[in-house]
Formats: C-alpha cells, structure tokens, sequence
C-alpha cells in the first residue's frame, strides 16, 4: 500500500446516500483460519478479509507446516488442515499487533510437541498475555513471557493439553478464553473451563462457539461463565463463508448518522455472528431509523441527542459512538470499556486527548469516557494522531464529514484490518461533496 499517503485531509460533505460491503470479518477469519487448520481435510474458506492482521495468522500457520493458499476464487484461502497433529517442532512466530494471531496461536501451538517463540511489534509487547499463559501451565505446558513482564514474546514448549479442569480471568480480553476454547476438542481428556470474574465482550466468544460449530464440534450453549468442551473430538473441513466485518460497517452507518444521510451496509442483518452489528442500537437510542432489508442493514440519519451506553460487548465501536457524540444535542456517557486500554492503543486516554482537540470536552474514566460537544459551530479542525490504531484512523475520520481541517496522520495504520477504508470511505461520501 505504498500510495497510502503519509496524511489525509477530509473534506466535509453534505448527507451521504449510499450502499457498501465492507472486507470480510477479520475476527471470523482468524477463527476460521484456526478451525481449519486443526481440521481433518480441507477447506475453502470464502469472504476472506486480506489485511495485515489476516496475513500474519497465515504466514504463522504456514511456518507451523500447515498449508494455506489462495483459491481460484477471489477473496478464498483453501487451507488443508492437520487434524490436530501440529507438523513444525519448533517455530518462530511474528503477529505483527495482532491480538487475534497470538493468542489463538499460543494455545494452539500447545497442541504441538516441541519449542514455539510468538513476538510481535513494540506495542505487542506492552500487551498482556499472562492470563492466558497461566490457563496453559494449568494444562501442564511450560508457557512463558521471554521477558518475564507478563507480555510477549511468549515461549511455549509444548506437549498437548492435559484436559480437565482450568481457570481464566475474564476482565481483559475475552481472546483469552476463546483462544482455548478453539483447542479444546484436542485435549487428551474433556476440558472444563471456568471464567473468573467479569467475562468483557461476550459475543465474540459466541462468535467463537459458532464458528467451531460449523466445523463439526460439539459445544454446549448457555452459559459462558463455565464451559465443558469434550475430548475426542477433531473439526472437519468444510466450505465456510465469512460475513462482512461489522466493526468496520459502524464507520459507515455513523457516516449517516453524522450528515444525516441514509446508507446501507449490505451483507449483514440483526442475525449476524458478530455482536458489533448492536452498534446500530445505540445510533437508534441516538435518533435515527434503522431498518433490516434485505440487502442488509440501513441506517437514516436523524437530529442527534446524547445517551449513556454501557459497551462493553461490542467495545470495538465506541471510538465510532465517540466521534457520532460529538454531533449530538447533550453529553453522552460510554462506560465498560476499561479493557481497551489495552488494545492497539490505550482506546480510552489517547481518544479522550484527539476528541480535546477537536473541540469537545471529555471526562474521562478508567471504565469509557463523557463526550460534551461544544455549542454549535464550535467543533474546528485538527491534526489527528492514531497511535498507529487502526480503529482511531478510522473512527476519527468521521469528524471531517462536518468539520473542515480535519487530517488524519499515518492513514496507513488501517492496513492492519482495512487496507482499502480510505478508497472505501471516499467512494461513499464523493457523490454528497
């Protein structure tokens, strides 16, 4: 993506009207990719997002001696699964910032029988893994922290998953917990896993049952806080379409919501297997109409007021609720969303400082944030830091639909989950300027 320039300005625009499938689910694809590389056999998985996140999964996968290569058909990976059986002895794994990649990859290489390194960028390194080590010793598997700070790089020497019973925290991020759930079906005994605490952004770990379901597992429904996933069990390859991704489709319905347009999202409706897509609800408590169709879902924009929302189970778009508060008619209070201070970015103080710029006044808490937009006609531009974090570049981006001098630095950043949303977001909002 190298005519990615280093900023881009946006330009404000009138009430956007449109339609747009945004790249297939990274969160799905990563899962998948899991899935189908521990499957017996082969599969065609369809609706694959390319990004760097999705990269960094296959080439580990690849370096782990599981093939994984792009079908005839566009936007396909036919991956020919291992069935368990974990072919590389020793590997050495770069996920980039990938949260995704290297937890679910530390879990599956305990599955293994030898010695696996797992590193990543700067920033991957400041974010923590430890409860998902501890979850793995408890299993009998010497995991570690190379460095002893409770992030990576992560050691893992492995001898398979003894079974029985484990426990995990829930309060920092639920990969964690759906990094051994994916693996569970290979443990030598059944796997009983209790969740201690808080269990944070619960539809991806829903998100994580269904997708083991559709290749073949048996996995009980109801309650997340303790799951018991049985032994014996090996994922079947299969054809596995992927959905749009959600997170990426808030930045497009908060597009209408911010110029009071009218756009639809196509290929994804209330039934979708990712929790974000509630983010439509919270625009709906903010004045606008929603409504599923059948192309997918469309959101018309409305006069704006504030609201207090809890986000925890879809926190992946509360910078996007943030940047649409700065709209609206009121303050608008986002609370349990502590666990993304430890994302790509601190998703709490690095947004609260961006938003200060622009013009708005923001309290922040250890759990959300208080957006008070200023009087009307208040707002002004700003130079727009993204902490190189995909989902600032993105969300913030919104703002210059009504504000002019808005430019977002290192637009590059959202190579990581959209390499395309700049073409995207231009395309869309070109026929209202």
């Amino acid at each position: 993506m190298s005519d990615i320039p280093t900023s881009i300005a946006i330009t404000p625009v009138g009430p956007v009207h449109g339609s747009i499938r945004p790249p297939g689910s990274k969160s799905i694809t990563n899962r998948a990719l899991v899935c189908a590389a521990l499957a017996r056999g082969t599969s065609l998985l369809h609706g694959v997002l390319a990004s760097e996140d999705t990269h960094v999964m296959v080439d580990s996968l690849q370096r782990l001696g599981i093939a994984v290569q792009p079908d005839s058909e566009p936007d396909s990976l036919q991956v020919v699964g291992c069935g368990g059986v974990i072919p590389a002895k020793q590997a050495d794994l770069f996920c980039a910032n990938s949260g995704t990649t290297i937890r679910f990859l530390a879990a599956l290489v305990a599955l293994g029988q030898g010695e696996y390194r797992l590193d990543g960028v700067e920033r991957m390194r400041q974010r923590p893994i430890r409860d998902l080590l501890v979850a793995l010793q408890q299993q009998g598997i010497d995991a570690r922290s190379e460095l002893d700070t409770d992030c990576p790089p992560v050691i893992v020497r492995a001898q398979g998953l003894a079974g029985g019973a484990v426990q995990i925290r829930g309060d920092v991020s639920s990969q964690f917990l759906s990094a051994l759930l994916m693996v569970a079906p290979y443990a030598r005994r059944g796997l009983e896993i209790k969740v201690d605490g808080e269990l944070v952004s619960q539809p991806y770990v829903r998100m994580t049952l269904e997708v083991m379901r559709s290749f073949g597992a048996k996995v009980p429904e109801g309650d997340l806080q303790q799951i018991k996933i049985d032994a014996g069990q090996v994922y079947q390859g299969t054809d596995f379409h992927i959905e749009p991704d959600a997170s990426a489709a808030s930045y497009f319905w908060a597009t209408a919501a911010i110029t009071g347009g009218e756009v639809t999202v196509n290929g994804l409706s209330p039934l979708a297997l990712q929790g974000d897509v509630q983010f439509v609800d919270c625009l709906r408590q903010m004045g606008c109409e929603v409504t599923d169709t059948p192309a997918g879902i469309r959101v018309r924009g409305g006069t704006l007021r504030g609201i207090e929302v809890d986000m925890n189970s879809i926190s992946d778009t509360a910078q996007t609720l943030s940047v649409v508060a700065l709209f609206a008619e009121g303050p608008t209070t986002i609370r349990g969303i502590g666990h993304n201070r430890h994302k790509e970015t601190d998703r709490i103080g690095d947004l609260a400082r961006e938003l200060r710029k622009l013009g708005a006044t923001i309290e922040e808490f250890e759990d959300g944030l208080r957006i008070i937009p200023p009087a009307v006609g208040k707002l002004h531009g700003a130079h727009i830091e993204t902490y190189n974090d995909h989902r600032m570049a993105m969300s913030l981006a919104l703002a210059g639909l009504r504000v002019p001098g808005v430019v977002i630095l290192n637009p590059r950043c959202t190579e990581k989950t959209y390499p395309k949303f700049f073409e995207d977001f231009a395309r869309l909002t070109r026929s209202a300027t």
